[in-house]
């Protein structure tokens, strides 16, 4: 973050780096949960449920991508070891379940961890608006995203 934007942003930048970083853990545990039960889910309508799971990893993963950047330009550096993002994520990684075919289970894990993810973005807007309107924006823009993850698979549990 240049000069300017550092004298203008009311913020700490220590603990806005630490809260990111945590994000950025959240999203990269969530894109291996979902790629890897997008390749395991099986059972009726399987098909419709990798494409859903798919398609969320690779917005968890863009999300990771923007956080890394914004982590970066604060000062900071990203998690580098994979063995570390658990311990420095907001939630624990949740295990898939076992039964690859039990649907209702796979939506579950996926909505619980969309809900996690909307309490990080909302409490780092919180603490952004009006102090950093960089952070306050991409926070917003992937608090977006996590509420409409959030819905689309409450939507297929409600069916």
């Amino acid at each position: 973050m240049g000069k300017q934007a550092r004298a203008i942003s009311e913020v700490s930048l220590k603990e806005l780096v630490k809260d990111l970083t945590k994000a950025y853990c959240d999203e990269w545990l969530a894109y291996y949960l979902y790629w890897y039960m997008a390749q395991i889910v099986s059972g009726r309508a399987y098909e419709d449920m990798k494409e859903f799971l798919e398609k969320i990893a690779k917005d968890e993963l863009e999300h990771a991508t923007e956080l890394a950047d914004l982590i970066i330009k604060l000062g900071g550096m990203p998690v580098a070891n994979p063995m570390e993002l658990e311990k420095n994520a907001n939630a624990p990684y949740s295990l898939p379940p076992k039964n690859t075919a039990d649907l209702n289970r796979i939506i579950r894990i996926v909505t619980d961890a969309e809900a996690t993810a909307i309490e990080v973005y909302n409490k780092i807007a919180k603490k952004t608006l009006g102090k950093d309107n960089v952070t306050y924006q991409l926070v917003t823009h992937i608090l977006s995203e996590e509420v409409d993850h959030e819905e689309m698979f409450e939507n297929l549990l409600e069916r």
